[in-house]
């Protein structure tokens, strides 16, 4: 394989404005954002579309190695531990060694990415303000606006704090609560650490299609909301046309051989006590609540994240 370099593409209007960065292939198997990426820049290297306030920048390729490899991860998962690192072990290190200096040179992010089961397109947030020591944040309003106006109706939010209430029923002590909830961290959340506000949007399963123009028009919508082009605002969609979910926990494979029940979609609906699975040694697995599935993995290795459950909310 050739040597991997990183690149970044930047368009900078004559009025000021807020900065955006937009980023594809964090995993190197979801390409839909990469190739809605490519349509956006040639229509801004042909004139068709043109930066006149603040800046975009494009990151086609987030992953360069994973994406050479057609997998989702190089040598590990970019998107967790997402930090800067003095002494980089591994591929991922060394892309957040540039990826994060360049998310805090920007305000607002729109990361893309895609799923492995059949199921519609939908937008994660982050938390609602809050100075709390988990996820302290201050831009919901923002960030919230913003993802009303991407193009999809499937809303979703709770992701740090699922991750964390999920580590805690297998961890020994605080010290070790807040290692693994570092882990949790990833392009989103490494974003509003620094002061930004961010939504990654998942543009639909890897090959669907429709994909690529899902992640197309949710950066010219990203565009037209932040007034970065002259073009007119996109209408938020209604409250009432929304389905908005909290995730609440995930769970882990605690051995190859577990097993689901059925196969499962993200955006099953699930009933308390219905069997999801079997543990190797045939225990059940049983849902915990009333509640949605989401991003089963029926091929995940032991001691990786096998689904999370999610409540159906009426706020956002």
């Amino acid at each position: 394989m050739p040597p991997l370099h990183f690149r970044s593409l930047n368009y900078t209007g004559q009025q000021p404005g807020p900065r955006l960065i937009v980023l594809g292939a964090v995993h190197g198997n979801e390409t839909a954002g990469t190739h809605g990426i490519a349509r956006v820049l040639a229509q801004l290297d042909g004139g068709e579309l043109a930066i006149v306030r603040g800046s975009v920048t494009f990151v086609p390729v987030a992953n360069p190695l994973a994406y050479a490899q057609v997998t989702r991860a190089g040598e590990r998962n970019l998107n967790r531990n997402l930090f800067p690192t003095a002494a980089p072990q591994d591929f991922e290190d060394h892309v957040a060694n540039w990826l994060c200096p360049l998310l805090a040179a920007h305000d607002v992010l729109l990361d893309l990415h895609s799923f492995n089961a059949p199921g519609e397109a939908f937008v994660t947030v982050g938390p609602r303000d809050n100075d709390g020591p988990l996820e302290p944040f201050h831009h919901s309003a923002e960030e919230r606006a913003l993802a009303r106006v991407i193009g999809v109706r499937r809303f979703m939010d709770g992701w740090l704090r699922a991750y964390g209430a999920g580590v805690q029923r297998r961890l020994r002590d605080n010290a070790e609560l807040e290692t693994v909830q570092r882990y949790g961290v990833g392009t989103t959340e490494y974003m509003r650490t620094t002061g930004g506000y961010a939504v990654t949007l998942e543009c639909g399963q890897h090959d669907d299609p429709q994909a690529p123009e899902v992640a197309y028009r949710a950066i010219l919508n990203a565009l037209a909301h932040l007034r970065l082009v002259d073009a007119p605002a996109p209408q938020p969609i209604a409250l009432a046309d929304m389905e908005v979910l909290s995730m609440t926990d995930v769970y882990d494979k605690l051995h190859d051989d577990d097993r689901f029940s059925r196969p499962w979609s993200s955006f099953d609906r699930v009933r308390q006590g219905e069997e999801i699975g079997r543990r190797a040694d045939g225990t059940p697995v049983l849902a915990a609540m009333d509640g949605v599935i989401l991003f089963p993995d029926s091929a995940a290795k032991a001691n990786s994240e096998w689904y999370y459950l999610a409540r159906v909310n009426t706020d956002f």
